[in-house]
């Protein structure tokens, strides 16, 4: 009952601050553009992580910050592991650099929320098109790449049961292939405290794993995307070994949304 009482106040918590907020963003989009009006954005987002901590109890710790590149324009692909909506609004609070999800174009159309990141340089592409919608891919993620933007994409292409590992699909292997930016993989266990598609969250910790950066130069992308799954499901099972102690659970496919391509 309690978990369920957190979950309401929070979910209040984000309705009410996101509609403010997500009309400034509407709104200042009409004079700012950029970096700018991206770090406006993720304020809302440091709201909705300060509200999960001290309303859901839910805490994050972090290791492997030191594997990020350094400087202003350096590139990187960022692929991650896929359990629920809290890595979504987590990533951009802890990257140095503005993020560029790529998020099937649906999204554009939810209330506030929509608005808001379609009024942000990100990648939103029609999933029923598949082969445009790659080649949009990789015309906008070499441009934000150029300009020092990290490109996310979560490679299973929908959130999946935690204990569970999707099936992990070549799109951000082939951008990073294509446009030469190397690719880090970061392994998150957000089901533990959010489960996928659940309304009730529960205390604890999300642990964070980001792993060594992958040179994509000249490399194969299948070769590759075997490389960053076979990472990130090792660091899953390391970060979270009760999920896997009995999990023989098949791979899923899901009519995935356009993260993974």
């Amino acid at each position: 009952m309690l978990n369920l009482l957190r979950s309401v106040l929070h979910m209040l918590w984000m309705v009410v601050t996101l509609m403010p907020w997500a009309s400034a963003v509407v709104v200042l989009s009409l004079v700012i553009r950029g970096a700018p009006l991206y770090w406006f954005a993720t304020l809302w987002l440091r709201m909705a992580i300060w509200g999960a901590r001290w309303i859901l109890g839910i805490r994050v710790n972090v290791n492997g910050m030191e594997n990020l590149p350094d400087g202003n324009t350096s590139a990187a692909l960022l692929l991650a592991k896929h359990q629920s909506t809290f890595e979504t609004f987590l990533l951009p609070t802890l990257m140095p650099h503005p993020l560029a999800y790529v998020f099937k174009r649906e999204l554009l159309y939810v209330p506030f929320f929509g608005w808001a990141i379609g009024r942000l340089d990100m990648v939103h592409i029609d999933r029923s098109q598949r082969a445009a919608a790659f080649t949009r891919v990789v015309e906008q993620g070499r441009r934000l790449l150029s300009q020092g933007v990290w490109v996310t994409m979560f490679p299973e292409g929908t959130r999946t049961e935690r204990g569970v590992s999707g099936r992990y699909k070549s799109g951000g292997t082939r951008l990073a292939v294509a446009t030469g930016a190397p690719v880090i993989p970061i392994a998150i266990t957000s089901g533990k405290v959010w489960p996928r598609k659940a309304f009730i969250k529960r205390p604890g910790t999300v642990e964070v794993s980001i792993g060594r950066s992958i040179p994509s130069v000249g490399r194969d992308p299948e070769d590759l995307l075997r490389e960053v799954e076979g990472w990130i499901e090792a660091e899953m099972r390391r970060l979270d070994p009760e999920a896997y102690v009995a999990s023989s659970a098949p791979a899923v496919d899901e009519q995935a949304p356009a993260t993974g391509v």
